[in-house]
């Protein structure tokens, strides 16, 4: 992670770094042996993750489902990473990948309140808006599912601008022409997902998706071979989470069945038979 840098020709310029810059000071020893003070940028007050786990637990009290709870930290890792490096821009793609694999990942997760005040507080934790990554997701969900895959691929990819798909196509430009543009795993999977919406078929072919991705990372400079890798890994992590779902339902339903058959062996009335032997035992005399 790189928090800043020291150093430039004809002046002591410094890397900016997410947080509120302090000045201080460092004693430069000069050929004389005598000592003169010089400013430098501190940057030790940019938050560490262990700032952003606290803040994230001190906004949502409640505990978290032991499946779940790796999830949620894990996506606290990347994001905040993300957050305090110089280079990384928030954009709407991200936001959706953001959301997506929060949803996606944490279906099913109850109580449901629960699930938005996790999502509120990891977007808080980092000082972020989370209406913002909602909001943004949602529209780029719209564009998504108002368009088809060519139009979407053709935004992508500068080829092409179909009504609608204008802000895709500026998004695109803004990222082509930015050389320090940070890729991340999540704004793969935000892509990813807004391929999908567009054209549900195409993903599910490999090579058309491959292809289709090819392109897209030719045009915006981005890490193809790497960006292949981790949408594997994301719909293999995917697959596996909604196995381990399904066990854990399956676990759940077999105790509740096993509660509702006790209870129902409590609460059975005697038979007759019982009843019989029962009532002879009290006619019985004792000595």
């Amino acid at each position: 992670m790189r928090l800043g840098c020291f150093g430039r020709k004809g002046g002591s310029g410094a890397c900016s770094v997410r947080g509120k810059d302090r000045v201080g000071k460092v004693a430069c020893p000069r050929e004389n042996g005598i000592t003169f003070s010089k400013k430098i940028l501190q940057v030790n007050n940019v938050p560490t993750f262990s700032d952003t786990k606290r803040s994230f637990y001190s906004l949502h009290t409640r505990p978290i489902n032991s499946i779940y709870r790796r999830v949620v930290e894990e996506l606290m890792v990347e994001m905040h990473l993300l957050w305090v490096n110089v280079d990384f821009r928030y954009d709407p793609i991200y936001a959706l990948g953001v959301v997506s694999s929060f949803d996606q990942f944490m279906q099913g997760y109850t109580p449901p309140d629960d699930k938005v005040s996790i999502f509120n507080s990891l977007c808080k934790a980092l000082g972020d808006d989370p209406q913002r990554y909602q909001e943004d997701a949602q529209r780029l969900q719209g564009v998504a599912t108002g368009s088809n895959g060519p139009a979407i691929l053709a935004g992508l990819t500068l080829s092409d601008t179909a009504p609608g798909t204008e802000q895709l196509r500026e998004m695109a430009e803004a990222i082509a022409s930015n050389p320090k543009f940070k890729y991340s795993r999540l704004f793969a999977i935000g892509l990813f997902n807004l391929l999908q919406m567009a054209n549900p078929e195409m993903v599910k072919d490999e090579k058309e998706l491959a292809s289709a991705l090819k392109q897209v990372c030719d045009t915006l400079n981005l890490p193809k071979d790497k960006l292949q890798k981790d949408l594997e890994l994301y719909r293999s992590n995917l697959e596996k989470m909604n196995q381990a779902r399904s066990v854990m339902a399956d676990i759940l339903q077999a105790d509740r069945k096993k509660q509702e058959q006790r209870l129902k062996e409590k609460n059975a009335p005697l038979s007759q038979g019982d009843s019989t032997e029962e009532g002879q035992a009290s006619d019985t005399p004792q000595e």
